[in-house]
């Protein structure tokens, strides 16, 4: 089974979607997916569905549902390939003992691989070898086709699952940028992390990466700038002072002069506390 929550939601058996178009089973399949080969309890499956006043109908409208999905993955199964062992839609979509399960036979999942590789750039920023953390988590980025799930609607189970994803694709971008500027491509930077500060104005790792992008390509004045204009965001929005590792940053490039950074603002930089909110 392939299964892609980056984006739309996208789950295949056999190559062939087992994805309802009607909102509420693809919201049942989703968090079926998301939890993959794990029992998922009907009470959090109503949960999902219809918050905490699920409708007396609730339990019975929920098979009905799952025998829609089971109508979907049986059709999928007639594509078996020659001599796989037979299985029924039953063997896939488990009645368990209070829940469901997706059994995916260990599924090709976009999550587990950015999983994957982001862990492989994180443990590459601690040896030291930021080309390949850089090229690792680029590709793990490269997996986000958008937000996650963008057309199914969402009640607070998957909402959670988003909000947990959306956190662990900004640490991956935090650490791949900052492993760009340690080789040197700040100017290559400048136009993404320009977006980036318009999108997370509060988000103060990303300001001060753009103003050590900014900086070392001898925009010393925008690099200040946009330390005022986080501090007055900050203020503003959340009555909060810039953190002590921004204000060290800004210090550090007050006293450099219009010369690139030195290293010793880039680890400022790497050091900022990490406050995020969209805008």
């Amino acid at each position: 089974m392939d299964i892609s929550v980056l984006g739309g939601l996208v789950v295949r058996e056999n190559g062939v979607s087992i994805a309802p178009t009607a909102p509420k089973p693809r919201q049942v399949l989703a968090l079926l997916a998301f939890n993959a080969d794990q029992v998922v309890s009907v009470p959090m499956l109503s949960e999902e569905l219809w918050g905490a006043r699920p409708p007396r109908s609730a339990k019975a409208t929920l098979q009905t549902y799952v025998l829609q999905l089971r109508e979907l993955i049986a059709s999928a199964l007639l594509h078996d390939p020659a001599g796989a062992a037979p299985r029924t839609a039953k063997d896939v979509l488990v009645t368990a003992p209070g829940g469901y399960l997706l059994k995916t036979a260990n599924a090709d999942s976009d999550v587990h691989e950015f999983e994957r590789l982001a862990g492989l750039g994180y443990r590459s920023m601690d040896a030291g070898d930021y080309t390949a953390a850089a090229r690792q988590l680029r590709e793990a980025l490269a997996l986000w086709k958008g937000d996650v799930l963008t057309d199914v609607q969402t009640g607070p189970q998957l909402a959670r699952e988003a909000r947990r994803l959306e956190e662990s694709r900004l640490c991956a971008l935090d650490q791949r940028i900052e492993a760009e500027l340690r080789i040197g491509r700040h100017r290559e930077l400048l136009g993404e992390l320009s977006a980036l500060v318009s999108r997370y104005p509060t988000h103060e790792a990303l300001h001060g990466q753009f103003m050590v992008a900014l900086h070392r390509s001898g925009r010393r004045s925008e690099a200040l700038e946009t330390y005022q204009r986080l501090r007055r965001t900050l203020v503003r929005d959340l009555g909060l002072e810039p953190s002590p590792g921004i204000r060290k940053l800004q210090r550090s490039l007050l006293m450099t002069g219009p010369e690139p950074v030195a290293h010793t603002a880039v680890a400022a930089a790497h050091g900022v506390e990490r406050r995020v909110h969209a805008g």
